[in-house]
């Protein structure tokens, strides 16, 4: 049986760490576009049997051409009623295609972190009801997209969401401790908590995050039988 074909939507400043990640976690055939290069699919949405945007430096609500494009694009992916499965920026992507609203929490979530389910739903099927995963954000969706459904929370706020076949997640199941670790070592915070983040990337933290990217298995298996042509 073919593989879904998948547009990866990479919103990262520097996307090769982000694809490798990416291509290591989804079971599909992958067409990559730089989005923060301004690339984006030339096709309709609907060549493609889903749609994944990764995360990003940037913010949604920023005042780069790039952003409203990529809005643009997820907002008629949906309505083209193509899945799609958006991560920590991809998440408030979507958000903001369908009507919600992200805002800058004033705070700053970092570091293996626990997020409960709030309900049951097929991509979480198979993860824990509360979960350890990665998170590293300043913005948060404040209001859901009229008609969404909330997924997941933790004291931080909304970590994921369904509308429709679409799905956001705030946190990173895809990243490695690699990443995870060169992430707390970037990020603007005092020196005493990135001590703290940086000891709690262990073995055993991965371990217990991998929980969580069951969700990449249940999104592409869902998916429509692949799209033909290229």
């Amino acid at each position: 049986m073919s593989r879904p074909r998948i547009a990866l939507l990479t919103a990262a400043h520097e996307p090769e760490e982000t694809t490798r990640n990416f291509r290591r976690e989804l079971d599909a055939d992958l067409a990559e576009f730089h989005a923060k290069a301004g690339e984006l699919p030339n096709r309709h949405p609907d060549a493609f049997d889903g749609v994944v945007v990764t995360g990003s430096k940037s913010s949604v609500y920023w005042d780069d051409d790039w952003i409203p494009a990529l809005v643009d694009y997820v907002a008629a992916a949906h309505e083209a009623d193509v899945p799609i499965l958006g991560v920590c920026f991809g998440h408030q992507v979507l958000a903001e295609a369908l009507g919600g609203t992200v805002e800058d929490m004033g705070a700053f979530e970092l570091g293996y972190r626990e997020v409960d389910r709030t309900t049951d739903d097929p991509v979480f099927e198979g993860v824990p009801e509360t979960f350890t995963t990665f998170t590293t954000h300043g913005d948060t969706v404040t209001d859901l997209p009229p008609g969404a459904t909330l997924l997941a929370e933790n004291d931080y706020g909304v970590h994921a969401f369904r509308a429709g076949d679409s799905v956001g997640v705030q946190f990173h199941p895809e990243y490695d401790n690699e990443t995870a670790e060169r992430i707390a070592r970037e990020k603007d915070v005092d020196e005493d908590r990135r001590e703290a983040v940086l000891a709690g990337i262990t073995p055993e933290a991965y371990d217990a995050a991998c929980e969580a990217k069951r969700l990449f298995e249940n999104f592409t298996s869902r998916l429509a039988s692949p799209a033909a042509g290229d």
